[in-house]
């Protein structure tokens, strides 16, 4: 049993977090769907679902766009960040909006993320503010092809 001070999760939280991996039903009230689905009532999916947040447990909940078919951008960028300024560096990206998320990898290029914009022209223009910002170069390396990878992880 786990209320998501730790690490464990019940069966409910995990059914949960199973079934978001296949996505909200597309319906106008997809979370009503998805309550009947899992034997709840929608307030207590609600406090289940903001508790996996608030835990760690689910580290973002929300849509996934495809950027390009709707006029923007995809881009996946890497920046080479001083140790001692990468909290402070993280938190200047993690601040622009079309930052989708952010990770710290063990290699020279020591900060990844990936910028989502709504037309193309503005890659260019949140990439130079980030530079601005923080000093150091951003590699742009702008989604050449899309692969599909069906990655589910039952918990």
């Amino acid at each position: 049993m786990h209320r998501h001070g730790g690490s464990l999760m019940d069966d409910i939280d995990r059914s949960l977090v199973n079934r978001l991996q296949d996505g909200l039903p597309v319906s106008r009230r997809p979370f009503d769907a998805l309550a009947e689905e899992l034997g709840l009532d929608v307030p207590a999916l609600l406090v289940r679902l903001r508790g996996l947040l608030d835990a760690g447990v689910l580290s973002r909940f929300g849509p996934m766009f495809n950027a390009e078919a709707l006029g923007g951008a995809l881009s996946l960028c890497a920046m080479q960040v001083p140790a001692a300024r990468f909290e402070r560096v993280a938190a200047l990206v993690n601040g622009h909006p079309e930052v989708a998320h952010n990770y710290a990898r063990d290699h020279r290029l020591n900060m990844w993320f990936v910028i989502a914009t709504e037309q193309v022209e503005q890659a260019a223009a949140v990439i130079a503010a980030i530079e601005r910002e923080t000093g150091c170069q951003v590699y742009d390396m702008p989604k050449q092809e899309e692969f599909y990878i069906g990655l589910k992880l039952a918990v």
